[in-house]
């Protein structure tokens, strides 16, 4: 065999890394392995662990790869169009898959917060801007639907009661629960959190809709209005 056909030694690492990952699913694997994998498909003539070193190294995890800005992304030298649409597809199935495990569950939502919090982690928690959504329920307290009402600031989003009324009259929902995400990682309500949730709670209760809760999430931590008794309409 002449140098110019020997494999490329790269090629034996990712088998055995391929092979790690179809015994356990990836669970022992580090970060920086289980991104490998994944660049190996976008990148596939290239020894690629540097590149995934450099990646995590940069934001921190897996999870922060996937989920960082496409223009952060192509900042780092070797990230081009393939690599950045293979983490976004990873990123984009990850919350479809969290948003219809939401909608097949059995049993009311109140008793699923868990699978709630996965859902809204994934669709909000990576944002550098605070954004409101509704989740829409009806009268068994099944999810139905939900939007995203507002984008605001880094640490401010505001929303109308009025608002709220008509989006959850137009999606014909029952109940509604409230969420937000806080960039800065501190899930506790400001004074703007309170006051506007109490508004809207009192124009809920006016037209018979419920307002369930009002969640307050981050990438580690989740506040409840209903879990803190701020809610007078949750039940």
């Amino acid at each position: 065999m002449t140098q110019s056909d020997a494999k490329p030694d790269y090629l034996g690492h990712r088998e055995r890394l391929r092979q790690r990952f179809l015994l356990s699913d990836g669970k022992d694997m580090a970060d920086y392995e289980l991104l490998e994998l994944v660049l190996t498909i976008s990148l596939p003539r290239k020894d690629v662990k540097p590149l995934a070193k450099t990646l995590i190294n940069k934001f921190g995890s897996f999870a922060n790869v996937v989920n960082a800005d496409k223009d952060e992304l192509c900042k780092i030298s070797g990230v081009k169009e393939n690599t950045t649409t293979i983490l976004k597809i990873i990123n984009v199935a990850a919350q479809r898959t969290t948003w219809q495990n939401l909608q097949s569950l059995d049993g009311p939502i109140i008793l699923n917060l868990d699978a709630l919090i996965d859902y809204c982690r994934s669709a909000m928690c990576y944002s550098d801007v605070e954004e409101f959504r509704l989740i829409y329920l009806d009268s068994k307290l099944h999810v139905v639907g939900q939007e995203i009402m507002q984008r605001g600031t880094i640490n401010s989003v505001a929303i109308h009661p009025r608002e709220v009324i008509k989006a959850t009259m137009n999606n014909h929902a029952a109940s509604i629960i409230m969420v937000h995400n806080h960039p800065s990682g501190s899930v506790k309500p400001s004074k703007s959190d309170v006051t506007m949730t109490e508004r809207i709670d009192e124009a809920c209760d006016s037209i018979g809709i419920k307002l369930l809760d009002h969640l307050v999430i981050s990438k580690n931590d989740y506040y409840s209005f209903a879990q803190h008794n701020i809610l007078k309409n949750k039940s």
